[in-house]
Order: C-alpha cells, then structure tokens, then sequence
C-alpha cells in the first residue's frame, strides 16, 4: 500500500493510502459476479416471456444497459464505489482533492475497455505497478487514483499523541475541551485526512478557532493537529 499526497486548491497537504491491488482486484471479481448474475436472470427471464426471437434482440440490449453501464452509474451515484469497491473499503478520488464528478468517471469508464476488457486486465495490473500513486490508464486520464478506506489502529488513532520529550504547546486555551470533544475533534480530523475531506478540515479550523477565541497564521491542517497535540500534552501531564 503506497502513501502519496493531495494538494487541494487551498493547499491543504492531505496522506493517501492507494488501495492494495488485491483488494481492487477482489472488488473486480465481486462486481464480475453481480454482472454475470444479472445477465443470467435476464436471459432466463428473456426465455420465460417467450417473446418473437426478432424482438429479442431489442428487448436483449435494453434490458441490458444496467449491465453495461454498472461501472459509470455505480460509481457516480456511489460517490466512487461500486458495491464490489464498497465490500473492500476502497474508492475513486481526484489527486487535486476535489470530488469526482461524471466527466471523471466517463472517462475512467471508457478507458476500461482498454485497461480491462481488452487486455483481461493485464494493461491496468501493468500501469497500476509501474505507476506511482495507483493509477491504470483511465485513472491517469482522468486525474483519479483509488484509495484505501480501511482503518489501521496504531496508538496514534487514541485520544493521546505520541510527542518527543522536548514538545512545546502553542495553545493552552485547548484545556477547556473535554475529552469526549477533544475525541470527536481527531476522528474528524483524522477521518478527513484520510478521505481528502478538506472542507471538514477547513470547519474544524474555525471552529477551535471561534471556540478558543484565538488567531493563528498556521495552514489549517497544522493548527487542528497542533490543537490535538497540545491537549494531548496537558492531559499528559495532568
């Protein structure tokens, strides 16, 4: 799993986990599955009807358009998933930290007859090794990568930070949080980096802020982790 960084546009530097080419290839499958499965109960449902074998074909490529289209409508309507991406916590993101719109996923879309279809997926396994940040062909063209959603638990995702020995507070107005508040605070913080959630990000900024009653000159990201830091630092000493 490679970590790379987003810049949004209010340059907000955000870590990314580009989701493990197993998992993307476990989604595959899954959605694979769904795929065959709904075209298996169309046909027998095509048969059960016994309509004019003329009028099959017109009713055959109506009905199967959903099919057809799984990807595009699963992923615009799933902010980014599809119900196989969504088993494996994984999902389509922009690398400028905007959210992916339709032309975004027409393109990764159209691209896959050639990543995927054509070439049994060999192409997109080739591109997402060599290139950096998780990208196949349709996710270079359309300035997306995947990402992992799934949640690693190491000290850092408690409450307490782990800070050197020789750690300064810039805020000590930070006591006046409790600790279910100042939880709340880093699960946002630490969900909105992780999701490149930047507007969360930018909330969160003004809110301590306002709260506090205090200005500072540092980028948003690194004012609410110092604000967490600190209060992980008083509550240390307490």
């Amino acid at each position: 799993m490679e970590q790379f960084q987003i810049e949004t546009a209010q340059n907000i530097s955000i870590d990314q986990n580009t989701a493990h080419l197993g998992d993307r290839m476990l989604a595959y499958i899954i959605d694979s599955l769904i795929i065959v499965v709904y075209y298996v109960l169309m046909i027998w449902f095509l048969l059960a009807l016994d309509v004019d074998p003329g009028d099959q074909w017109a009713i055959y490529m109506l009905m199967g358009l959903p099919a057809f289209l799984y990807y595009l409508l699963m992923e615009t309507f799933m902010d980014g998933k599809t119900i196989g991406k969504h088993f494996m916590k994984i999902r389509v993101v922009k690398l400028d930290g905007t959210k992916p719109g339709f032309s975004s996923f027409f393109v990764r879309w159209i691209l896959r007859f050639i990543d995927v279809m054509l070439s049994s997926g060999g192409v997109a396994v080739f591109t997402i090794l060599i290139r950096g940040k998780g990208q196949r062909l349709g996710d270079i063209a359309a300035g997306t990568t995947v990402i992992s959603e799934k949640k690693r638990i190491f000290l850092k995702d408690t409450l307490l930070r782990d800070l050197p020995k020789d750690y300064v507070p810039k805020f000590p107005q930070v006591t006046v949080f409790k600790d279910s508040e100042m939880q709340t605070i880093k699960n946002l913080f630490d969900d909105a980096k992780r999701n490149a959630h930047h507007k969360i990000i930018l909330s969160l900024d003004h809110r301590i802020k306002k709260v506090l009653d205090i200005t500072s000159d540092l980028q948003p990201i690194e004012f609410v982790d110092t604000v967490i830091k600190d209060y992980s630092y008083y509550t240390q000493e307490l």
